[in-house]
């Protein structure tokens, strides 16, 4: 069996998604590291992988896989155990409703590239940035996830695509000093999931060093 190999990167919002999916999944891999920092996302090797200049791509089953909320679909499509998505359409379009907003809205705007580029790369500027935007995003994801939320998860009492995006989401929030004292509902969930090895074998304490 072809080895498994994510591109990562482990302050990645993105990649970090990729890490929890396939930790639920149970999905044994190897990662490589694309140091961001560095640039190294622009250099040939990556581009070839990925021609966008991101991470994380994935390489699976033969292919090249890129974007995380895409990768992670395809992962629920071809492996079935702990589907991250629910079953009944309505469901799943909430679901990957969440998702989106977390990962299509928040983090675009919220993107490192983005707040060096209009905050001229000061951290006291780029954390004003991020503390006018997050906020906004956190707000309308809470009332998200209140609307017929069942169980102790976004969906349920399991784990799922939503909270591949959200428990990344609020750790940049809380690296950039977001008070998330008004999204208590998003707060419960993410105290749920960390206490899950699959969020905890993700999280990038346990899978890089500190800048």
């Amino acid at each position: 069996m072809d080895d498994v190999i994510l591109y990562d990167y482990w302050r990645s919002s993105a990649a970090y998604r990729v890490r929890i999916a396939l930790n639920l999944k149970g999905i044994a891999y190897r990662a490589v590291p694309v140091d961001l920092l560095k640039g190294e996302q622009t250099g040939p090797a990556n581009l070839a992988r990925n021609p966008q200049g991101l991470v994380p791509t994935l390489e699976i089953d033969r292919l090249s896989l890129t974007q995380s909320l895409p990768i992670i679909e395809y992962l629920d499509e071809t492996r079935p155990e702990h589907p991250l998505v629910p079953a009944e359409p309505r469901a799943r379009q909430r679901v990957r409703a969440i998702a989106a907003a977390i990962a299509m809205e928040i983090h675009p705007v919220c993107n490192l590239s983005v707040a060096r580029y209009v905050t001229g790369g000061a951290v006291e500027a780029m954390g004003d940035w991020m503390r006018r935007f997050i906020p906004k995003g956190l707000a309308a994801v809470e009332e998200m996830v209140k609307k017929d939320r069942t169980g102790g998860f976004v969906h349920g009492d399991a784990p799922g695509l939503a909270e591949c995006c959200l428990v990344p989401q609020l750790y940049n929030a809380r690296r950039w000093k977001v008070d998330l004292t008004p999204y208590p509902t998003l707060r419960e969930i993410d105290g749920h999931c960390a206490l899950l090895n699959a969020f905890e074998a993700a999280h990038p304490d346990a899978v890089g060093v500190a800048a």
